[in-house]
């Protein structure tokens, strides 16, 4: 037959003794200095002084307030774990003050005027705190259900003998000792440290902040200044490791959170669930919402989440509907989610807005362009990049988009006057000489294609386009293969992935009846194009099969 081993019931107490004790010191500590592990500790200290003697007054309703705070329990059982205490020690004067307490919050202003006035008839002369409480809750009812004459003499008469009182209440005074004390030390070592700051002795600041946080344990304090002066030292890895731990010690705390989301915006952005997960954490604030949204609006873009871009950008514009920063972005997201008749109702909001002349006059661009490539509305197109260049006569590439416009109506007339504007706009911009040439070949103006083109090289030696282009018209246009060539194979050393460049290079060896490097070009255009896809395979086989006919 087995015995069973049973804790004698001394030990039991003086284990839930131990615990409440632990307990008392955590709350404590959390009442002066607000960190979340002292409430955590408070809690399961509590816990456990419960488990190792059940009739533990003190245990229930400090548990209650603990729990109620950090959202684990409702108001009425806290009111319920209250009254167990009371059950347990009627006599017991914190028991029906914090009962009392759960009752004001609940607006249930008779029972919590009943127990404060059980604490005061209990306390008598160190009735101070019950006092104030119920001058307290007196003006809480009158401001809910209207003033009274004996509700303002009343509410009067308790904060008056209260506040003469608690020079007698032991229990407040010492908790106001130590709470003006810590202040007095953590004030101390703050302004050490900055002072040190400001005479650039960052080091000796440093320790200063670092034997502040060893001495006052206030991580929420500390842990930011040694985050923030390890910034100021571009050491941005241990200033993110300083703001974590402040964050872990005040979970709450916006600042903090603004600070790492900005620091993993800028030094890390390819941590993108990260800095989604601090930035959902400020909106619980409630505080700048609408540029919360806005930012996480971008992020959500950036991860190629299209429909949660399009949310987080409406929210924003929820928000602050007259924004036009918010309806261009939403446009933007609606256009990479295909949502194209969505995106020009709000680009067209956003150049209504038209907060600056220079930016709009980008939205106008962006609205152009979806209106010519997408919805194929040349004039709606055309209209609108004429719209852009009013706001900014100087936008470069609005103007060469215009000038793009014109050639794909095949108004080559127009497009080679809007590229020579552009020439005239900036001419040490490669770009528009390129377009101009390519303009005034399909115009059969043969000399001033190579002109332009020309110009385009030199400007830029590394732009494969132009090289290529430059190419054709020796080709095409002069017949010179062997001089086409020499472009055609510069194009494909600086890419060699331009499939139409080793197109054109057969055709330059073919002229030059060369077949078999014809056929090698002609081979390796077939093969990339099945991956680039940017021409007719049936175009390049029967020009590869012509070769031996």
């Amino acid at each position: 037959m087995s015995e069973q081993l049973t804790i004698p019931a001394v030990n039991k107490t003086e284990e839930a003794e131990k615990a409440l004790e632990s307990a008392r010191l955590a709350h404590q500590r959390y009442l002066i200095k607000q960190q979340k592990e002292d409430i955590d500790r408070a809690i399961l200290y509590y816990v456990d002084a419960i488990k190792y003697n059940p009739k533990l007054a003190e245990a229930y309703y400090r548990l209650a307030s603990l729990m109620w705070e950090k959202g684990q329990i409702s108001l009425e059982s806290a009111i319920e774990q209250c009254k167990t205490a009371i059950t347990l020690e009627p006599e017991n004067v914190n028991a029906h003050i914090y009962t009392g307490y759960f009752y004001s919050l609940a607006n249930d202003f008779i029972n919590a005027e009943e127990e404060f006035k059980i604490a005061i008839n209990q306390q008598k002369m160190n009735s101070a705190r019950p006092r104030l409480f119920l001058s307290q809750l007196i003006n809480k009812q009158m401001h809910l259900e209207g003033k009274t004459i004996g509700g303002m003499f009343k509410s009067f008469y308790y904060f008056v003998t209260g506040s003469i009182l608690f020079m007698s209440d032991y229990p407040a005074l010492k908790m106001m000792y130590e709470s003006i004390s810590d202040n007095f030390s953590v004030f101390s070592y703050k302004t050490l440290g900055a002072t040190l700051e400001k005479i650039r002795m960052f080091p000796t600041a440093f320790n200063a902040y670092a034997l502040g946080m060893e001495k006052t344990q206030h991580g929420d304090i500390f842990y930011k200044k040694l985050g923030d002066l390890s910034l100021e030292c571009n050491d941005v890895v241990a200033s993110l490791e300083y703001y974590k731990n402040a964050l872990k010690t005040t979970p709450q705390n916006r600042e903090v959170l603004i600070k790492l989301a900005t620091i993993m915006q800028t030094y890390f952005p390819d941590e993108i669930d990260t800095i989604i997960d601090y930035y959902n954490q400020l909106l619980e604030f409630g505080i700048d919402n609408a540029k919360i949204y806005y930012e996480l609006g971008h992020l959500y873009l950036r991860r190629n989440d299209k429909i949660n871009s399009v949310s987080a950008f409406k929210l924003a514009l929820n928000e602050d509907s007259e924004n036009p920063y918010y309806n261009n972005s939403l446009a933007y997201a609606l256009v990479r989610a295909e949502l194209y008749d969505d995106a020009i109702e709000y680009y067209q909001k956003a150049i209504k807005l038209n907060p600056d002349a220079g930016w709009t006059s980008i939205v106008c661009h962006a609205l152009g362009a979806l209106y010519g490539e997408v919805k194929g509305n040349f004039e709606a197109a055309e209209a609108t990049f004429q719209a852009g260049l009013v706001l900014d006569s100087n936008n470069y590439d609005l103007l060469l988009s215009l000038g793009d416009l014109f050639m794909a109506k095949g108004d080559l007339d127009k497009a080679i006057r809007t590229y020579c504007d552009g020439i005239s706009m900036n001419p040490d911009n490669f770009l528009a000489y390129a377009k101009a040439g390519l303009a005034l070949w399909e115009k059969d103006y043969i000399e001033e294609a190579l002109v332009s083109l020309h110009k385009a090289v030199d400007l830029n030696p590394d732009f494969e386009i132009a090289h290529n282009n430059l190419g054709v018209v020796y080709l095409d246009g002069i017949g010179d293969a062997e001089e086409a060539s020499t472009y055609f194979l510069r194009a494909i050393e600086i890419n060699p992935n331009y499939t139409l460049a080793y197109f054109n290079t057969a055709r330059a060896y073919q002229a030059m009846d060369e077949k078999t490097k014809s056929a090698e070009y002609y081979q390796m255009a077939l093969d990339l194009n099945k991956i680039t896809y940017e021409l007719d395979e049936r175009d390049i086989l029967e020009r590869l099969h012509g070769l031996f006919d």
